[in-house]
């Protein structure tokens, strides 16, 4: 199977956690996106400050490679007026896809107002610019039935608030790579939770980011339903080659 036209090749690494200086950062980001062109994989994940120098790079290149990026990143806890100013700047400087971070601290406290809010706004605000919006539940830090249940209540929300032509744009994602979690569990992506996500999710389309590390894996999950996988690994993945890499 070729993979290539599901995958997300995502760097999102800040300056002080790889240890790099800004301009080495870059660097890292520009070869994803060089890869990505050459390749044909489907997007390149970047943070927001990267995507006007990255859309430049695909534009010049005449790729049909998409940008995306992420929004209220990495905790997800950032004010509704935070998040829908990050994505309006986002939107501005060319990003095709939002990767929203959703409120899961306040799900898990149980404020579903709050998280309801977050989700309509926002996945308002990118449907009406054409662009594809999806929200990051963290599965980590969320057990099996809350799992189940913020998916559930999306794809609810998702049903009330839009129209059917639209739900495709609306993904559920899992994870955002950079939880830390305790004894060594893991922090992306697991075929137990996807499993879950793809049964309460619909009719919202799934994505998987985090932890998956090698070719089969990567065809299994799409099998399974999987509609995106993000990767920093996206060439290893795609030449059928073990990644080490954490997402």
């Amino acid at each position: 199977m070729d993979i290539k036209s599901y995958l997300d090749s995502t760097y999102l690494k800040l300056p002080a956690q790889s240890g790099l200086t800004s301009e080495q950062t870059w660097e890292e980001v520009k070869k994803i996106t060089e890869e990505a062109i050459s390749n044909h994989f489907f997007l390149v994940m970047i943070r927001p400050e990267y995507v006007q120098r990255v859309k430049k790079l695909i534009l010049n290149s005449n790729s049909k490679v998409q940008v995306g990026t992420v929004i209220g990143f990495h905790e997800g806890t950032y004010l509704l007026e935070s998040k829908l100013k990050e994505a309006k700047q986002a939107i501005k400087d060319g990003a095709d896809e939002l990767d929203y971070v959703i409120n899961y601290t306040a799900f898990k406290n149980g404020d579903l107002d709050l998280v309801k809010e977050e989700f309509v706004q926002g996945t308002s605000l990118g449907l009406k610019e054409a662009k594809i919006v999806k929200w990051i539940i963290e599965i980590a830090a969320l057990s099996d039935e809350q799992i189940q249940s913020i998916c559930s209540l999306m794809s609810q929300w998702a049903q009330e608030n839009f129209d059917s032509s639209q739900w495709n744009n609306i993904f559920i994602k899992s994870s955002t790579g950079f939880y830390q979690t305790e004894d060594g569990k893991p922090n992306g992506a697991t075929f137990p939770a996807i499993e879950i996500m793809l049964k309460y999710s619909q009719p919202l389309p799934v994505k998987a980011a985090g932890g998956v590390r090698t070719y089969d894996e990567a065809v299994k999950m799409i099998k399974m339903g999987v509609k995106r996988i993000g990767t920093s690994s996206a060439k290893a993945l795609s030449q059928n080659e073990g990644s080490s890499n954490s997402y």
